[in-house]
């Protein structure tokens, strides 16, 4: 999924782009691979698409974009999505999604940390510090990954990063 990362750092850079007067165009990658953004001016949703040797890679960015979690997973009760990041790509797909809730860190990483054992992931990394919490895992059995930060404050702010492979 280290492609993920960098569509979605391309993505962030395009959204941040966005508030210039250009709304699409097509560029050519670091690497030489062709590409083309869309930003709506009205929603500030942001789509990007790289196609390389192995297919075609996909961003939607945006307050807006459709939530869609992978079984067992739900957001943290009333917790209002900030921005949505969904990525696909021939080796798997990815969802980024930062998130503003009126709990305690500590409760709103444990809603995650719960669903995510219960999904089979192995949770590898726990950390506390200065008001943020923070859990980190994977699924063996498929190669998944999470990442959920949760930081106090009001309202608590947080993020959830879902990666999948797909194929062998």
């Amino acid at each position: 999924m280290r492609k993920t990362a960098l569509i979605l750092a391309g993505g962030a850079a395009l959204m941040l782009g966005g508030c210039g007067s250009e709304t699409s165009g097509e560029f050519k990658t670091a690497d030489g691979k062709d590409a083309e953004y869309t930003v709506d001016k009205e929603t500030g949703e942001t789509t990007m698409t790289v196609e390389g040797p192995d297919g075609e890679a996909s961003l939607r960015s945006g307050a807006n974009v459709p939530v869609t979690l992978p079984d067992g997973f739900t957001l943290f009760p009333g917790s209002k999505v900030v921005t949505n990041t969904l990525v696909n790509q021939p080796d798997g797909q990815g969802t980024m999604i930062t998130f503003e809730a009126e709990a305690p860190a500590e409760k709103v990483v444990a809603h995650y940390r719960d669903a995510a054992k219960a999904a089979g992931f192995d949770i590898q990394l726990e950390m506390n510090t200065n008001g943020t919490r923070v859990i980190g895992g994977e699924r063996k059995a498929d190669g998944s990954s999470l990442s959920v930060t949760a930081t106090d404050g009001e309202p608590t702010t947080g993020q959830i990063i879902i990666g999948s492979k797909t194929g062998g």
